[in-house]
């Protein structure tokens, strides 16, 4: 008889009875740890973080009896991406969970594991509530229960819990009512009272959505308070850590999905209980100004668990044993990263350092108001839409369907809305060169993943994008140097261009013709060399941004071999891309498109996101 599984199972065995058995204090003398989320809500709309917001009475009660956190952030704008940064403690460009939909599922990287299940090996009972929406297979590891009844009730005896509660209220599918709806139903919060961000436009249905959605966090504050009131009932309040946060920014049009603070910048209350108010540095009823991330999230429950944080994760705690008040005030650095949401594609990472923030356009043709069916159900983007298209709107409300530059540069103190970007203003050179610097140090040191297309690491990161991305480093960062051309003149790097797009190297061809691209006009000087990529490039997307981009420099419109690029394609994530190009084309440049659905492959025509641009493009 085979004696190793019997052998392995000791082993195993050994392991889990060690894990109760912590040096520093008995799991069931650790404390409690809960965190409260409610989707989709920026800082901005709480009175306790922002002059402009409701009064949430429930969650500043928290804040009275703990610490409230000015300067919290979601790494990602929107849910998935957010949630596997928060359940990891992982920037997601490293292990390659930052498109939201996932197309395919992702490993944990190497001799890592989702938080939660080290929680459990030290003798924690854990439970999530509801929404997990992980871009990353989870393991049998991680909860107890997770479901839409899970709860800390079931564990057994005193046993320590941490259990996450998702609070879905405030949603964006909150904001799909209709022109009826709108007209019969009456806010609370009274329409014509709210702050209207300077973007959009001054409308009767924007003052509406304001008030609408102000509404619905009031009526999460309630049940935020419920919760509260059935834990202190059960007497647990004054042994347990509440976190109360948001999942990622809001989702008024521009916020949720993008880079700027109204979809990063969240609010955070953490709820200090009596019996562990020596594990924190401050006192309750403070504000911690020091600058904290969804990275660092994984790390600090561990850290108030007393569990070892493992080699892996990118985040640093900031509560808990070994954390000061002086060093957690002195953090003041930030970085965020927006890829593809839904059917749309983009490339967007930032940098913020104190009160200025730098966000860097990898594809800056690519504007932000480019079609995502799902944002546009919302009557708030359509409005905008059309009051653009009609040239309705101011310049600065008109930003967010222009193409962008390929850097910003904001001074949040005298511009918290982002309005004003100061990148090309001689004063300010010195920070804008500190700041880029940051971010590519950053990119390089993860090193990010983006630097190829999605459907090329489907195909060849999957199912150890972390491993890959180690073994590619200097490809990526060479890829980072080609994609850095867009900052200098054209000029400048005139010659270096020309030498990429005859690179030997497919991505070095694609990253030399999106940066030909955002140099507009100038570029036609190349236009040869792209002209020949167009038509005899091996990739199929390197002709497709061959022909985006001799079309949008005005050299003629190639639309038909962007469609014969997209008929030739059996990849439906490289089809998808494509089919971005056709959307920003069309809505953008005024390029009419004859595309024939019957002419795409089977598989194509089944992916769903695909079928969302086609839903868009030629109707259900």
């Amino acid at each position: 008889m085979d004696q190793k599984p019997v052998f392995y199972t000791f082993l195993l065995l050994i392991a889990v009875v060690c894990s109760f058995c912590h040096t520093d204090s008995e799991p069931f003398d650790r404390p409690n740890i809960i965190w409260l989320t409610s989707e989709d809500n920026s800082k901005h709309y709480l009175s306790l973080f922002d002059n402009a917001g409701v009064q949430t009475p429930n969650i500043a009660r928290l804040a009275q009896h703990g610490l409230r956190f000015s300067r919290a952030f979601s790494n990602a704008p929107v849910c998935s991406v957010a949630r596997s940064t928060l359940i990891s403690g992982c920037y997601a460009p490293r292990i390659g969970v930052q498109f939201h939909r996932k197309l395919e599922m992702v490993s944990m990287p190497d001799s890592l594991e989702m938080f939660p299940a080290y929680l459990r090996q030290a003798g924690y009972y854990t439970s999530n509530n509801r929404k997990e929406d992980y871009n990353i297979i989870k393991s049998d590891m991680v909860w107890d229960e997770s479901s839409a009844s899970a709860t800390w009730k079931n564990r057994k005896g005193d046993q320590p819990f941490f259990h996450v509660q998702n609070f879905t209220l405030t949603h964006e599918s909150s904001l799909h009512f209709s022109t009826r709806q709108m007209d019969t139903t009456s806010t609370v919060t009274d329409p014509d009272s709210v702050f209207v961000l300077p973007v959009h436009p001054t409308t009767d249905l924007f003052r509406f959505t304001n008030a609408y959605y102000r509404d619905k966090i009031v009526q999460m504050d309630a049940q935020v308070g419920e919760f509260i009131n059935d834990l202190e009932q059960e007497g647990l309040l004054e042994n347990t850590f509440v976190f109360y946060f948001g999942d990622h920014g809001g989702v008024l049009p521009g916020s949720k999905g993008y880079l700027y603070e109204t979809g990063l910048h969240i609010p955070l209350v953490v709820h200090i209980p009596e019996r562990y108010r020596h594990l924190i540095d401050a006192e309750p009823g403070s504000t911690i100004d020091g600058f904290v991330s969804f990275v660092d999230f994984a790390p600090t429950v561990l850290n108030l668990a007393a569990v070892d944080v493992p080699e892996g994760m990118d985040g640093t705690p900031f509560l808990g044993t070994g954390v000061t008040l002086s060093e957690l005030s002195a953090r003041d650095e930030v970085y965020g990263y927006a890829d593809r949401f839904d059917e749309k594609y983009d490339l967007v990472r930032s940098v913020r350092k104190g009160n200025y923030k730098y966000i860097r356009s990898f594809q800056p043709i690519n504007f932000d108001g480019l079609m995502n069916n799902y944002r546009y159900i919302q009557l708030a983007y359509q409005e905008w839409w059309n009051l653009y298209k009609s040239d309705a709107l101011n310049e600065k409300q008109s930003h967010f369907f222009k193409a962008r530059p390929v850097e910003l540069l904001f001074d949040l103190t005298k511009d918290p809305y982002e309005t004003n970007n100061l990148a090309g203003n001689a004063t300010y050179q010195d920070k804008l060169f500190e700041l880029r610097n940051k971010l590519n140090e950053w990119m390089t040191g993860l090193p990010d993943l983006s630097l190829y297309p999605e459907h090329y690491l489907l195909k060849h990161a999957w199912p150890n994008p972390v491993a890959f991305g180690r073994t590619r480093q200097d490809e990526i960062n060479a890829y980072l140097e080609t994609a850095n051309l867009a900052l200098a003149p054209f000029a400048d790097v005139k010659e270096l261009l020309a030498e990429r797009l005859n690179s030997t190297d497919p991505w070095e061809r694609y990253w030399a013709l999106i940066v030909s691209t955002s140099f507009g006009q100038e570029a036609s000087s190349l236009a040869e060399d792209i002209l020949q990529l167009m038509q005899s490039d091996d990739e199929l997307i390197n002709k497709v941004r061959a022909a985006e981009c001799l079309t949008t420099v005005k050299i003629g419109n190639y639309d038909q071999a962007v469609l014969d690029a997209l008929y030739h394609c059996n990849d439906s994530a490289e089809a998808l891309l494509i089919l971005n190009t056709i959307v920003l084309l069309q809505d953008g440049y005024g390029i009419d498109f004859d595309l024939h659905v019957e002419n795409l492959s089977k598989g194509v025509r089944e992916n769903s996101e695909v079928q969302r641009r086609l839903t868009y493009l030629i109707g259900s």
